[in-house]
This record gives structure tokens, sequence and C-alpha cells, in this order.
């Protein structure tokens, strides 16, 4: 299916032109995983996309070019890697994969539609990092969990709400 593999190569030179209108940078380095996380964050609320974001405007074309994107990269980065499309699959586009020299498989596409679902749970950055760690030098940023929003602490039952419980288990 190489018409695939060109649309993949395709989309993700899209997005880095998108993203450079939104001023986050791609240069096909895992650290560029933080400007993926940063447009998520920053296009979505309360686990949908915020009404006339880019985001909202090219959802289909964002997801699988982010997932094109972080494919590429790995790609560049991890030596002797390359996409794996399942011909028989009609759904091929959002689960071509990424096989490694040493058979472990990533699914790119996967990812980032998880991370658009279930929020920065799903981060890309740390994804991306672990999947290329063995093949790079390059000490894992912390700053990232700095720029991570945190999940809302659950509000804290006072002791007299409590008591009432109590009461209604007596009776």
């Amino acid at each position: 299916m190489p018409e695939l593999i060109d649309d993949i190569k395709i989309a993700s030179d899209w997005l880095v032109k998108v993203f450079a209108e939104e001023n986050l940078k791609l240069d096909y380095t895992v650290h560029s995983f933080f400007e993926i996380d940063k447009f998520f964050t920053q296009n979505m609320s309360k686990g949908n996309p915020i009404k006339d974001s880019r985001l909202a405007k090219d959802l289909g074309q964002i997801l699988f070019s982010a997932g094109a994107y972080v494919g590429e990269t790995i790609i560049q980065i991890v030596p002797d890697s390359k996409w794996v499309p399942d011909e028989t699959d009609p759904q091929d586009e959002i689960y071509v994969s990424v096989k490694f020299p040493d058979e472990t498989i990533a699914w790119p596409m996967q990812k980032v539609i998880q991370r658009f679902r279930n929020g920065g749970d799903e981060s890309i950055y740390p994804y991306g990092y672990e999947l290329t760690k063995a093949y790079s030098n390059i000490p894992f940023d912390e700053t990232f969990w700095e720029m991570t929003p945190k999940p809302l602490p659950k509000k804290a039952k006072r002791w007299w709400q409590f008591r009432k419980e109590i009461q209604l288990f007596r009776k």
C-alpha cells in the first residue's frame, strides 16, 4: 500500500506547516512531541475540541497527521524501523504500525487517538521518549510534567457529612 505511506509523509509535512501557524515547532525530534501535547491541551476543554479551534475544524486530518508525524519521527530516530501497513484492513490508515528492528511494534495513529480521547493521561511525549530512548542519548525532559494539566482534586467531605451517612446507616 505505497499510497498510504505517501499519504503519511504528506500529512506529516502538512502538520509541521499547520503547527508553525500556531507557533508550535515540529522538527522531527522526540522533544517536538511536547508541541503535539501542547496543541491538544490548548485546543481542548473537558475532553472536547474548543469551538472554532483548529482541532475542531480539522479533527480527522489533525489526528491522522499527528499520528503520521509521530511515526515519521520515530522512524527518523530508530534506524531500520519502518511503516507496516496491513493491506487487508479497510481501516489501515488508523491501524498502520511502525516496526522496529528488534520486532517491537508501535501504533502511532492509535496513540494520537488515545491522546485525543483520554487527555493528558495518554501524552505523546512520554510515549515517544520510551519508544526511542534506547536509540538516543537524550534524557527525559522533566519540564514536561510542568506543562501537563493536573487532574482536578476531588472535594473532600467534611466530618459532619460523614456523620449524616453514619446516622443513615444506623437506621
